[in-house]
């Protein structure tokens, strides 16, 4: 079973580059969360501190009363057990097979018989698709199977934590794919509290519980999917949408120059594209931290953009009769080309669940931005940072 991660003002910088400052979140337990932003906004380096291989400036990583950034070094290594992480490239010793590979941290950590090792690290093989290969080096496996190998020494040790530093990095969309539905169906058995960085925007709208957005040296927002999904924030529309048009730009935020020009151009933001139902475990069962399509919206009185969740259980069919009155302050928006559903969504299964197996308050866990928040964020009383101007297994 997972166990909850809380951060606080966490600030780091290296010399007089500041990689971001005073991030405050907290990763439910249980639940799966992804933190997306641009490239150089230091989420791998957000990770790296999660498990105390960097300290930060100044701030706080609190798990299980735990202080991950002051404990002592007996302390973190025990700290460190409760973890599982997947690198970005697997990390795999390459002259040792993907059995040794799996069973490293066993003969390293725990005092278990060869027997033991082996009856655990065939399981986890075998989870993770890759019984047949278990004799063969990394560099005769492909860059899926080297991920699959790499999650399967992840989860040797039962972790109550998982890291996920971009597992689609270097995956085409169907092994993307693939790894998503493998994420979730490990967290529907083992309940381990997970947080992915990634740059998919399939990944982060499809897979979470919980999505982040680091930008301009701060949490730009934190929260719900859904209410990431249907934010209004310049910062968060232009990056779901990727496109040119908002604050981001080639050196990461555009001057005002840039921005004026863009205005003057008659450039405008992109609408949000719909919320696409939430992936489902395989065996059709709702994972207990699921909430039910578009509970989010309706609890905040959020009009989600149109062709939400579509299909059988739609948005639209669910709140037939108790429908929230249209936000004002909401335009309404369309769907552009760029924002339908790909086939791969379609697909999905319709989230289903009961409002019973979560938590009736998001406001503990939701980071929402200082400036200009959107009206979501206003009705959570969401607490965040300034943002300025704002994947069933492969075969």
């Amino acid at each position: 079973m997972g166990v909850e991660v809380k951060v606080e003002g966490l600030t780091k910088s290296f010399g007089r580059q500041v990689i971001w400052e005073d991030v405050t979140l907290t990763l439910p337990k249980g639940e799966i969360s992804v933190l997306l932003g641009p490239s150089g906004t230091g989420k791998s380096v957000f990770l790296k501190h999660l498990i105390g291989l960097l300290r930060p400036d100044r701030g706080h990583v609190y798990i299980e009363g735990h202080d991950v950034p002051n404990v002592s070094e007996k302390h973190l290594y025990e700290v460190r057990k409760m973890f599982g992480v997947l690198f970005q490239d697997g990390a795999l010793f390459g002259s040792m097979t993907i059995y040794d590979n799996v069973a490293f941290p066993l003969r390293e950590h725990t005092k278990k018989s060869e027997s033991e090792v082996r009856k655990i690290a065939m399981e986890k093989l075998e989870l993770t698709g890759l019984i047949g290969a278990e004799q063969k080096l990394p560099g005769e496996i492909s860059g899926g199977m080297r991920k699959r190998a790499g999650l399967a020494r992840a989860l040797v040790l039962d972790p109550e934590i998982l890291l996920f530093d971009e597992p689609d990095s270097g995956l085409d969309p169907v092994r993307t794919a693939y790894l998503n539905q493998l994420i979730v169906d490990l967290n529907a058995q083992i309940a381990a509290t997970m947080l992915i960085v990634t740059h998919d925007i399939n990944t982060a709208r499809t897979v979470p519980d919980n999505i982040g957005l680091l930008y301009r040296r701060h949490l730009a927002m934190f929260g719900p999917r859904e209410m990431l999904l249907s934010s209004q924030e310049p910062v968060v529309r232009q990056f779901l949408n990727a496109r040119r048009q908002g604050p981001i730009g080639m050196a990461e935020e555009k001057d005002a120059a840039e921005l004026e020009a863009e205005r003057e151009d008659g450039d405008v933001m992109p609408s949000l594209p719909p919320i696409p139902p939430q992936i489902e475990p395989s065996n059709g069962v709702s994972r207990p931290t699921q909430r039910p399509a578009g509970d989010w919206l309706r609890e905040h009185g959020v009009t989600p953009p149109p062709g939400s969740f579509s299909g059988e259980g739609s948005y639209a069919n669910s709140t037939a009769s108790t429908a929230p009155p249209a936000t004002t302050e909401r335009p309404r928006a369309r769907v552009t080309e760029s924002g339908r559903d790909n086939g791969e969504e379609s697909s999905v299964r319709v989230l289903r669940g009961s409002p019973g197996t979560r938590r009736s308050s998001t406001s503990s866990k939701t980071t929402a931005a200082k400036k200009t928040p959107s009206p979501a964020a206003k009705k959570t009383g969401a607490r965040g940072s300034s943002t300025g101007s704002s994947r069933r297994r492969n075969t």
